[in-house]
Order: C-alpha cells, then structure tokens, then sequence
C-alpha cells in the first residue's frame, strides 16, 4: 500500500492511528463520515481536520447520513422489533466504516484503509487475517468478524500493538486536540443508552403490553413489551417469583416474554446462520475452536457441526445466555476464524 485513507472519527484512537500512518506509509490523507448530522458529528469533523492539519494531510468530510440509515439504524430498529438482540458496530463496520467509506477511499484514489480498532492483521500469502489485538482488554477484533476477506485485503489497524495509555500519550504528545476526549460509551445514535426510546422515535411505533409466562406457558403477569428486556436478564422485570427470575426468551409475534431460572439460561448448542469465513474458503464438519457470543464473553472450546440451516456450535461447557441477532465470532488461537449470526 502507498497512499492510505484514515478513517477520521474525530477521536483519540483515530487521531493516534492517522499519525501512525503518516510516519509509515508514503501518502495518506483523512476521511470523517458524517452520519448523524448532529452538533456531535460537526464537533468531531472540526477535531479531525485539526488533527490533519498537524500532521499536513488533506482531510475531507464526506456525508453518509442515507447509507448509515438505510444500514444500521434500519437494521438495530427492524432487528428489535423481531425479538432480536442485534449489535449494531458489527454491520456498521461491514457496511459503512468498511463499505460505504472504503468505496469513497478507492474512489479518491486510495489503496488501503487504515481505522483506530484496536486490531490486528496478518497477512499469509494473498490472505489478511484479523488477529487480536497486543493488548486483551481493548482488543475490538469481535467486532471485525463479518468484515469479507476482499474488505480485509485494504485494512490496516496502526494501533494493534498499543495499549491505550500508550495511544493517549503519543495523542498528547502530538498536541492533537483529541488526546483528553473521553471515549463513547453507548451506541452512536443512542448516546444516552435508552434504546426502547430511540426506537419509539424512530419507528413511531411505542412497544405494547404484553404477557409474561413460563416455560410451560402459565401465564404469570405483564411486561411493558417485548422490546424493552434482553435474554438473561434480571433486574426491571417488575414482577415478583418470590426468587432470582430471568428472561430466558422472547417471541415477537405473540409479544410474549418467557422467565425462568438462571440454570435455563445455560446452553452447549447454539444454531447460528449467515456464517462469514475469513481465514479459510470452507469450514470443516467437526472443526475445532474457541467461539466468543458476545463482546464482552470469554470465548470457550467448542466444535462446529454443518446443518441444513447453518452451523450448530457444540460447546465443551455450557454457555449462559446465547441471545438470538448477536454475533458467535470463531477463533483459532489469537486469529478470527469468522463470524455467524446466532438464531
């Protein structure tokens, strides 16, 4: 690669990973994509051109409010109203930070991608691998599991060696305005965490009331709609069993929410579908690995077994709390095998 694009976020991570990339590559130049048209998105474009002007490389803002829409708030809004759990960083990267922006890159010119995941790439032969990052407690690699091995042939990731002490220091050291910016927490175009709220404002349509039953279906009281619980939850179910209680399903169509006991929660087999490869063309019956259900899940031995619907992952021990729209990413020591869809 010679002339790399930086995918400019207007954050420290960002701001580290384009220095990196200067001092690296021959030519390189950043892109901000504005996906929300908040006061947020100018704030962060201004703090990114500033970066750029530091280290003397064009910076462009580039507007992708209709592509973010259409592909991921569509897709977090229509997913929830299915019953499903979704994670809606894992299709932005695939359709927008490395779709929509990596079309644009090439399209000004540019022959690699570079972001500030905390992530890394091995290449073997014609093949780029996402490998873990140095440091295990930022490491971002779950959520570049969907990437297609074509996408991962332009990605560069400067900050897969760092801690982010470390990023934060060379930020400061720089003078880049980002180096303090605190990071985000919560999802983009839900700063303030409450989902039920957002997608009521989005859809116009305000979850409805609905029943609580057991595993048996004996009814046991009214939830405040499907929409506002997650699998293996505890806590604001607004009933009392007299004992510890959990949300072991949810079915969308008959607007029911299942409860039960934490041991119900535990499972060894998870069905999965639209299963991504990126280390390999197939997959073997019986394959061997390590399989993550969640960002924040230590991923657990497990075999990988073909079905006529997907894939079923077989786990070594139980697994507590599969939830149905999340993604099982798969691992060979440190190196993304791939990723699935859990059903």
């Amino acid at each position: 690669m010679k002339n790399v694009c930086i995918a400019m976020s207007g954050g420290v991570d960002s701001s580290a990973a384009a220095s990196l990339v200067r001092e690296n590559f021959p030519a390189c130049g950043g892109i901000t994509l504005t996906m929300l048209g908040s006061d947020g998105d100018i704030r962060n474009a201004a703090d990114a051109a500033q970066v750029c002007g530091k280290l003397s490389i064009p910076h462009a803002a580039v507007d992708c409010q209709d592509a973010f829409r259409r592909a991921v708030m569509d897709y977090f809004a229509d997913a929830y109203a299915r019953g499903l759990t979704p994670n809606p960083c894992v299709v932005c990267n695939r359709e927008i930070k490395f779709g929509f922006l990596l079309d644009e890159a090439v399209k000004r010119g540019y022959d690699g991608i570079a972001t500030g995941h905390y992530a890394r790439i091995c290449r073997q032969g014609d093949r780029a691998l996402v490998q873990k990052a140095a440091d295990a407690g930022k490491d971002q690699s779950y959520v570049l599991a969907m990437l297609t091995p074509e996408q991962l042939k332009y990605c560069v990731f400067p900050l897969g060696e760092y801690t982010k002490p470390q990023v934060r220091e060379l930020a400061a050291e720089r003078g880049f305005v980002t180096a303090r910016k605190s990071d985000s927490q919560d999802i983009c175009f839900v700063p303030d965490g409450d989902y039920v709220g957002f997608l009521t404002r989005f859809t116009g349509i305000s979850p409805t009331p609905g029943e609580y039953a057991d595993e048996d279906g004996k009814i046991l009281g009214m939830h405040k709609g499907h929409q506002c619980y997650t699998i293996g939850q505890r806590k604001g179910l607004g009933i009392s069993m007299g004992r510890h209680i959990f949300v072991l399903s949810k079915d969308a169509a008959s607007n029911r929410v299942t409860l039960g006991d934490a041991d119900r929660l535990m499972h060894t087999r998870v069905l999965c579908t639209d299963l991504n490869l990126q280390a390999m063309d197939t997959l073997p019956d019986g394959y061997s690995c390590k399989v993550k259900l969640r960002y924040a899940h230590r991923e657990s031995p497990a075999r990988i077994w073909h079905t006529d619907k997907g894939i079923l992952i077989e786990f070594d021990t139980p697994q507590r709390a599969p939830s149905p729209g999340q993604f099982a990413v798969l691992y060979e020591d440190d190196m993304v095998v791939g990723g699935a869809v859990i059903c």
